[in-house]
């Protein structure tokens, strides 16, 4: 049974490993091993979210303890993206609910835990908080093979983007956007 509850400062290094590990293996398929290298720069964790007190750990428990199967959150700050690392994409402005988008940020599945629902999970969280912070629309800067999830919960595409990523490499990432009102 999958369980949720808010990241703290002690799910770093597990958070970090989740993330690499969906980078590394769930991004075949949709980018070249060149572009998978690459968006290491653009993606990865803010620990800003966790911070905030708005990034969510999805976890199993089980015969061999507790696992986390996926995080993801969202963010009333104007960072649309990237982690920790990448400090040009960074802005911690606030966000104003009344014109404003959400956003939804650092969304990562653990790869032995695909096609369970972890994603809809998250996003569900994430956008039952947003709406309870007053936010009316979330938007997102999506992966290719992120994509497809973030489609069938409703959001639609508002730009494609090709992100600089490590040594020239370009990362194409979708720029998507979902209504939240009911």
């Amino acid at each position: 049974m999958l369980t949720h509850r808010l990241a703290t400062p002690a799910d770093l290094d597990a958070l970090r490993d989740v993330m690499a590990r969906a980078i590394a293996e769930l991004q075949q398929g949709f980018l070249d091993p060149a572009q998978i290298a690459a968006s290491r720069a653009v993606m990865g964790l803010d620990t800003q979210l966790i911070a905030d007190g708005t990034y969510f750990v999805i976890e199993e428990a089980g015969a061999d303890g507790v696992r986390i199967a996926g995080c993801g959150g969202w963010s009333h700050r104007a960072t649309l993206y990237g982690g920790d690392h990448s400090k040009d994409l960074r802005d911690p402005a606030p966000l104003d609910p009344a014109v404003d988008a959400a956003r939804i940020r650092a969304m990562y599945t653990h790869p032995d835990f695909t096609r369970r629902g972890v994603g809809r999970m998250i996003m569900t969280l994430c956008e039952d908080a947003a709406r309870a912070a007053g936010f009316r629309r979330a938007e997102m800067m999506a992966t290719l093979s992120g994509e497809p999830l973030y489609r069938a919960c409703g959001y639609t595409p508002i730009e494609h983007v090709d992100t600089p990523g490590a040594d020239g490499v370009a990362v194409p990432m979708i720029r998507m956007g979902k209504d939240l009102t009911p």
